[in-house]
């Protein structure tokens, strides 16, 4: 019988060295695991850190791209004031400044100095009263009641608002 209760203790304790064995061997593989975790770690930690230094240099270069383009809004919106002041102040200057007298057209005895038109028995020649002294056509012409009749262009730089 204690032979047989040492067989059985021999047994257990060569079970219990594969147990322990395999216990060791998976012991390692997961070390290495660890191992393998904790240096993608580190890795991804460097990553991290990087990618915030380039994400706040951005920002830094966004921040100057800004501030350049506010100053140049800035310096656009002061010329844009100088040169309506300059404009009313030239404007202010030929206000009093009366429209340039036409140039004489060259006139052609039969024709209308203004549409070339012909002079028959039906379409009679006006002289323009005004400025020019053009001979004109009924269509080229506007009546001026007592005045006369003068030329639509010495019309319209007479009266302005009715062109």
């Amino acid at each position: 019988r204690l032979a047989s209760l040492a067989a059985t203790a021999q047994e257990e304790t060569w079970q219990g060295r594969q147990q322990l064995q395999a216990q060791r061997q998976e012991m390692a593989r997961l070390q290495e695991e660890l191992s393998r975790a904790r240096q993608d770690g580190e890795r991804w930690a460097s990553a991290l850190q990087r990618a915030q230094r380039e994400a706040l240099e951005r920002e830094a270069t966004r921040g100057a791209e800004q501030a350049r383009q506010q100053e140049l809004i800035r310096d656009m919106k002061g010329r844009l004031l100088e040169l309506l002041r300059e404009k009313d102040a030239l404007w202010q200057k030929t206000e009093g400044i009366d429209t340039p007298v036409p140039s004489p057209v060259p006139r052609a005895p039969g024709l209308c100095a203004r549409c070339h038109k012909d002079f028959r028995l039906l379409s009679r020649r006006y002289s323009c009263s005004r400025l020019c002294q053009g001979k004109v056509c009924h269509t080229c012409s506007v009546d001026m009641g007592k005045h006369g009749r003068c030329c639509l262009i010495c019309y319209q730089q007479r009266h302005p608002q009715a062109t």
